[in-house]
Formats: C-alpha cells, sequence, structure tokens
C-alpha cells in the first residue's frame, strides 16, 4: 500500500461503503485477509492493520469455517493462498481497489499528499529520469518523502516492502503493473580511440571474440551479462571475456576511457564522452531501440495519495 498503510480507520469506510450486505465481521474478515495475501506473513499483516498477530489469525480462521473452504496455507515463515483463495482475492481486489483509490480523492479535496514512497532503481534511472522529477515534487509537496535505493541488481520488491521498482520492461513480471516513464533506449559499444588504434576496430559483432571486453555482472548470484545485438530481425547473444567485471556501468566506462576494453553501456551514459572524443563507438547498426524505463508495483497493493503522485509525475507522454 505504498507509505500509509491500510489500517482499521481505512476499513471502517470500506464497511459503510459495501453496504449492509454482510455482517460487519465477515467485511472486517475480508479487508484482513486481503492484507495477508499481500504481505504473506501473520506479522507483517498485523503491523499493518495495528492488531495482534493472534487476531488476525484468528479472523483468517473465522473467514475460512464462514466460507467452509480453506483459503490459506500456512508455514511457519510464509502463508500463500490457496486456488480457492485466489479466487476470493481476485473477486475482492477491484471493490476495494476502487473504494480505496475514491477514498485518495477524497482526501487529496482537503490534505496535500504526505507519507513516504520507496523506490528501488538503478543509477542510470534516478539521474535521467527519477530525479529531475523527485526534485520538484519534493519541493511542491513538502509532505511527501521519496527514498530511492539506487543499485544494480533487481531488489525484491515485496519481499523489501518497496512501492515500485524501476525496471526494463523486459524484465517486470507478469504480475506487476508497469508504468513507462521514458521513451526508448539504446545500448552501445564503446572503447578509447588509443584502443581501437591499437586493436583494430570491429565491423561485426562476431568480431568482439578477438577483442578485450569489459563485463558488467548485476548481482553476485548470476553470471556476467551477455551482450545481446540486433540488425533486421538478426539476433546475436554474445559471451564477452576480459581482465576487468564490473557491478556498476560507470565503472565500465572509466575502464574504457583508461583504454582497457570495449564495454556496452546505455547509450545516454556516455553522450559526454563520445562528444569530447575520450570514447569511440562502434558496431552501431547492430545496436536498435528497445523498450525502456518503466516503474512497475504490485496490482496488490493499495496505492497510497503520495505514490500516485509520484506514478503521475513520472508517467512518460513523450509519444503522446
Amino acid at each position: 500500500m505504498g507509505a500509509n498503510s491500510l489500517g482499521l480507520d481505512r476499513l471502517n469506510w470500506h464497511f459503510i461503503l459495501l453496504g449492509s450486505c454482510m455482517k460487519r465481521d465477515e467485511l472486517s474478515d475480508l479487508a484482513v485477509f486481503l492484507v495477508v495475501a499481500e504481505e504473506s506473513n501473520f506479522t507483517r499483516a498485523s503491523v499493518r492493520l495495528g492488531v495482534s498477530q493472534s487476531a488476525v489469525s484468528h479472523a483468517m480462521r473465522r473467514l475460512e469455517e464462514s466460507i467452509g473452504v480453506k483459503l490459506l496455507n500456512r508455514t511457519s515463515r510464509r502463508v500463500s493462498t490457496t486456488d480457492a483463495g485466489e479466487k476470493l482475492l481476485a473477486a475482492l481486489l477491484p471493490g476495494f481497489s476502487q473504494i480505496d483509490a475514491r477514498i485518495e480523492e477524497l482526501r487529496l479535496l482537503g490534505d496535500a499528499p504526505r507519507g513516504l514512497v520507496r523506490i528501488a532503481t538503478s543509477k542510470a534511472a534516478a539521474r535521467t529520469l527519477l530525479w529531475p522529477a523527485i526534485s520538484q515534487l519534493v519541493r511542491d509537496y513538502p509532505e511527501v518523502q521519496i527514498e530511492l535505493n539506487v543499485e544494480s541488481k533487481l531488489t525484491d520488491l515485496v519481499e523489501e516492502r518497496y512501492d515500485a521498482g524501476v525496471r526494463l520492461l523486459e524484465a517486470v513480471s507478469p504480475d506487476m503493473i508497469a508504468v513507462k516513464i521514458g521513451p526508448k533506449l539504446r545500448m552501445a559499444a564503446v572503447a578509447s580511440p588509443q584502443y581501437f588504434a591499437a586493436n583494430g576496430v570491429p565491423q561485426h559483432p562476431d568480431d568482439l571474440d578477438k577483442h578485450t571486453c569489459i563485463g558488467i555482472r548485476f548481482h553476485s548470484r548470476v553470471g556476467v551479462y551477455d551482450w545481446e545485438f540486433e540488425k533486421d530481425g538478426a539476433e546475436i547473444v554474445k559471451k564477452v571475456n576480459g581482465p576487468l567485471v564490473f557491478s556498476d556501468s560507470t565503472f565500465c566506462v572509466e575502464a574504457a576511457k583508461d583504454h582497457h576494453g570495449i564495454t556496452l553501456v546505455l547509450e545516454s551514459e556516455i553522450e559526454l564522452q563520445l562528444r569530447e572524443g575520450s570514447l569511440q563507438r562502434v558496431l552501431q547498426d547492430w545496436c536498435e531501440p528497445f523498450d525502456g524505463f518503466h516503474l512497475c508495483y504490485s496490482g496488490r497493493r493499495q496505492i497510497s495519495s503520495a505514490f500516485r503522485l509520484v506514478i503521475d509525475r513520472l508517467r512518460y507522454r513523450g509519444d503522446q
């Protein structure tokens, strides 16, 4: 739900707006079920709701007894929904989400957006897309707080309780909502003019086998990133080799400037170096544009007024 948890006051609004077709306890249990399903943990759900863990557990047992089916699978560390629980969740989410959205709209009529929004992002996206928008946003809305976690690895957004993450579209899982926040991107294969003078200029991706390449590894548990090239429908994936591997593209660029080899980075990261001549680009016709950065978040999370504001400020409108 972002910074503002779905607390008991919010639940009372749900009771009123859903009507009198169900008992109050049943409505309360359904709202608790939504939070438990989202958190996958009784302890975290109890913190969100501001009640004891035993109260949450009792509410779930009561709901299962009332409906007559098992809704949750329970282990010592995690709670997951059963098939029946998933069906109930699918039925409940639209109604509760619409109610919550209307409540947030009412809040905006009288109060400015407030609260914490936590976003996990890469340095490249933070520098070129997020920071310009966020810098102005916090001036316009002093009670909104933005926390950016800037690192290369793909953070588990749910497990680490982020409101959203910035991902390339290909890395967004199907169960996440993705909002486009930037234009198409291109990769750039670059090295210093001195390196090319000494080692020759590759004309085809296969020529990279004869060159020293500077690699990047986004996380210690994954391999070095394979370089992907595309031209006229033909795709080539190269496993590159070289003495240097970094977890941050900034160091890849610096190593390339110091004549250590060829690196592959986002075009936007080396614009200055290309203009000043410290780096030279190759294989440009093999680097076609691709879908750029998207803000992604769980469709199961309730959206706070502060997070809704962030989404609106970051949404890319260049194609409109």
